[in-house]
């Protein structure tokens, strides 16, 4: 079986992650973690915001389908200005 889109999700390229150090003055930038922030962390992993939900986002107020029937004049009228 070929492999799926699926399985490329979070694939990176780890050399090329490792390959780049991080300078002192980026490390001094890095915030130090707090009791707070570990109170709120969330073990997972790490893929949760790269996974994509399928089908279609569900909305408060859906659109509804209807079906309408109308004059052929009133059809052509509506498309000969853009309308319809």
């Amino acid at each position: 079986m070929p492999p799926s889109s699926a399985d490329k999700i979070g694939a990176t390229d780890l050399d090329k992650v490792d390959a780049r150090a991080i300078t002192a003055e980026e490390y001094e930038e890095i915030p130090e973690l707090t009791d707070a922030m570990m109170v709120r962390a969330v073990p997972g992993d790490g893929l949760e915001l790269l996974k994509r939900c399928r089908g279609q986002l569900r909305v408060d107020q859906p659109k509804r389908q209807i079906t309408l029937r109308l004059d052929a004049d009133v059809i052509d009228t509506m498309r000969a200005r853009g309308l319809g």
